[in-house]
């Protein structure tokens, strides 16, 4: 525990303050009580744990239950707004920021997004239902994905469009220009006759 607890510290720019850090020290104990075997001792962590949990919750805005599976360097970028169903599952360096949703589509259908490494979570997005995310993708903010998503690939908009990354390299863009896109709420000009 206090292995991960030391990366995630690292990860989040060894800052004290970071709320981001505040949920993943409260996440890696919540993982941690389980392994304990005297159920008196389990009971106790259990209620501190809650406690903590629902410190994080309500000064940070930052739900991220013990049950959810996240890979290394996992970074909730800024606090406020950010849900994350414990069904969920993150790879390797995933970063995410305020006002993200990954959740469920459907109560009755309890089954999270899978998402894969190198993923990059806009602020507002919304990530539901059973759905995989896959490695190397940015989704941008606001966007609602509700499809899966390739690897290699960038999802924007409301719902969200799927668009294949260039490499690296080839343009100042990291999309390929397709057919216009609505960035940040403005349409691209257009010429006038």
């Amino acid at each position: 525990m206090f292995d991960n607890i030391r990366a995630d510290f690292r990860a989040h720019g060894s800052d004290w303050g970071a709320q981001g850090f505040w949920a993943m020290a409260v996440y890696r104990l919540g993982r941690w009580r389980y392994g304990i075997r005297p159920p008196v001792l389990r009971k106790a962590f259990s209620l501190l744990y809650k406690v903590l949990f629902k410190f994080v919750q309500v000064i940070a805005g930052i739900e991220l239950p013990c049950e959810v599976r996240v890979g290394k360097n996992f970074i909730i970028d800024h606090s406020g707004g950010v849900v994350v169903s414990g069904y969920a599952q993150f790879g390797d360096n995933c970063r995410i920021r305020t006002g993200v949703v990954v959740g469920l589509a459907r109560v009755e259908d309890p089954c999270a997004p899978v998402i894969g490494n190198n993923v990059d979570i806009g602020a507002g997005a919304k990530l539901l239902g059973r759905i995989v995310i896959g490695d190397n993708v940015n989704i941008g903010a606001n966007a609602v994905v509700t499809r899966d998503v390739p690897s290699n690939s960038i999802a924007v908009g409301v719902p969200a469009r799927v668009k294949p990354r260039k490499p690296r390299g080839t343009a100042s863009r990291d999309w390929v220009e397709e057919d216009p896109v609505i960035l940040d709420g403005l349409e691209p000009e257009t010429e006038r006759a």
